[in-house]
């Protein structure tokens, strides 16, 4: 009974540690890398590695992997869309692990 409470003590904590959310993008520093989200209530800046997986979403759900690039050409042109960027991220404490973005061409 112990090795069973002991074990999903565990599993609630690691779940814990790594966070997914939809937030919405305010600005992106690209010499720092760093990404200032709104979370909710709050302001949060977060932190994008080269090991960061950017994973693409057409309309239909459908999913592919992108590439890094894309996500920081997209973050670079924020003048225009400024506050309606919006991102599912995944962070595992400031860094962003992996960034679900909306992607591709529409089909005519």
């Amino acid at each position: 009974m112990r090795k069973f409470v002991m074990s999903l003590v565990m599993v609630l904590f690691m779940a814990g540690l790594v966070l997914a959310v939809e937030v919405t993008v305010l600005k992106y520093d690209s010499t720092k890398k760093e990404v200032t989200v709104m979370e909710g209530e709050k302001e949060k800046t977060y932190k994008i590695t080269d090991d960061t997986k950017v994973v693409l979403t057409d309309k239909d759900g459908n999913t592919k992997d992108g590439k890094l690039e894309s996500l920081t050409r997209r973050l670079e042109n924020l003048d225009k869309a400024k506050g309606k960027v919006k991102l599912d991220i995944t962070a595992k404490g400031s860094e962003i692990t992996e960034v679900k973005m909306r992607g591709g061409r529409k089909k005519n």
